[in-house]
């Protein structure tokens, strides 16, 4: 089956609603491709999905209220503004060359269309929770790679790749530490199946999203946004093959995560 047929999913992200002032998202998660794009893709499905964040999704479904991304990041990055949001050059995506010539202008302004709609019904879906609580929080989940030399080659150093960087860039820090301090000592002492993750701030990203900062500028010290990265230990990263056992302690721990954030702001 071509890549073209195998991508023509309609979805665009699947929101669920429910009580409480925590809101879970995951991006990145998606690997879809409408028609027009996958025709103009070069980039093969293992290199694209070696730079999206698979599994994300199901680590957040325990959250009342989550918002899961279908489409692919290769589409149109929702953590980028509209500036950078389409990869156009190899220069905004890690050097990968990925497509088969330049971009039909038509073709990237339906792809910013579809930005433009998330950013809308995102800040709806806030707006009704802002409405119901005084304050609010954004898990914006994610994934990194630590293996970039290859299947074989080194990981990168445990001191520049936590297992978990929690991301702040765009946060006004000091109004935010009575959510923030306290929520990193609960990951650090989660249980993660017989172990404790090493949960750090601002290592290997800094939090520097389109979505944090969006919730940060609409939301002043009223929305918090955390973005949550973690490490790709849960997974092969060359293969795509996921350890099910380290799933299932992802979703304990967001759903863990989002159940102290809610406390601490109630």
């Amino acid at each position: 089956m071509s890549e073209t047929k195998q991508n023509l999913g309609s979805r665009l992200w699947t929101v669920q609603c429910g009580d409480g002032p925590i809101v879970a998202t995951a991006i990145h998660d998606g690997h879809d491709l409408r028609e027009e794009v996958a025709a103009a893709m070069k980039l093969s499905r293992p290199d694209r999905l070696r730079e999206e964040d698979p599994f994300t999704g199901q680590a957040i479904v325990d959250v009342p209220t989550h918002i899961i991304a279908h489409r692919s990041r290769f589409e149109f990055d929702l953590n980028r503004g509209p500036d950078g949001a389409i990869y156009e050059t190899p220069e905004q995506a890690w050097g990968l060359d990925i497509w088969h010539g330049p971009l039909n202008g038509k073709l990237v302004e339906r792809s910013l269309t579809i930005h433009q709609a998330y950013y809308r019904m995102l800040g709806h879906l806030l707006d009704d929770i802002a409405a119901q609580h005084p304050r609010f929080a954004v898990l914006d989940v994610h994934s990194y790679n630590h293996r970039r030399d290859g299947p074989g080659g080194d990981a990168t150093p445990q001191e520049a790749a936590p297992d978990i960087n929690i991301g702040t860039f765009s946060m006004p820090r000091e109004h935010w530490a009575f959510l923030l301090d306290p929520l990193m000592e609960a990951m650090r002492a989660f249980d993660f199946n017989g172990r404790k993750l090493d949960v750090r701030e601002n290592v290997a990203f800094q939090g520097k999203g389109e979505q944090t900062r969006f919730v940060h500028d609409r939301y002043p010290h009223r929305g918090c946004a955390i973005a949550i990265e973690f490490k790709k230990f849960f997974m092969d990263e060359w293969t795509g093959e996921p350890d099910p056992a380290e799933l299932d302690a992802m979703r304990r721990f967001i759903g863990h995560s989002a159940t102290v954030a809610r406390d601490l702001l109630e």
